[in-house]
């Protein structure tokens, strides 16, 4: 029961804060909502005993990619960003493509079947720790979508670079 009820609460939490994290003005605030929801989504992964993932999340997530986001949010320059046009003008045309998703997600969940037994029986990963076997169908099964997930954040941070660079003069002036 009370695995039940603590599920509900971070499924709840989880939600909130990522509606409060995209709907906030300030940037700063949305980051800490953020913060919230990887300390919550660590909290589902030790409900289903991934105790790896639950530390990986907070060391990881929380830890590092979350300063990322604080230091690209702190050295670009938020009044020339402001000021910038919206990618998408009409509001309606991106509710539009969520609710879109949003049925396309919804759709695949009758092929969800949980507990379905893959590559991995629930014997072979106790004997193999659950560490060991992550990593082994990591980088086995799934090493391209783990490499496009490298390239992304590559990306990220080359752009959150280009981003940050200021226009400064680069002659330095004689006293």
């Amino acid at each position: 029961m009370f695995t039940y009820l603590f599920f509900l609460y971070c499924a709840v939490m989880i939600v909130g804060t990522g509606l409060l994290a995209i709907t906030m003005r300030n940037p700063v605030h949305a980051v800490l909502m953020v913060l919230v929801l990887f300390f919550h989504m660590a909290g589902l992964y030790l409900i289903l005993g991934a105790e790896f993932l639950a530390a990986v999340q907070i060391i990881v997530y929380a830890g590092a990619i979350l300063v990322l986001y604080l230091f690209v949010l702190f050295l670009v320059s938020l009044r020339d960003e402001v000021k910038m046009d919206r990618f998408v003008t009409s509001a309606w045309l991106g509710r539009i493509i969520s609710v879109g998703l949003a049925v396309s997600l919804i759709s695949m969940l009758p092929t969800f079947v949980l507990g379905q037994k893959g590559h991995w029986p629930m014997a072979a990963v106790i004997k193999a720790t659950h560490t060991k076997a992550l990593g082994m169908e990591m980088y086995t099964s799934y090493i391209l979508p783990f490499e496009i997930a490298g390239l992304i954040l590559l990306i990220a941070v080359i752009g959150g670079l280009v981003l940050a660079k200021h226009d400064t003069p680069t002659t330095i002036e004689k006293s």
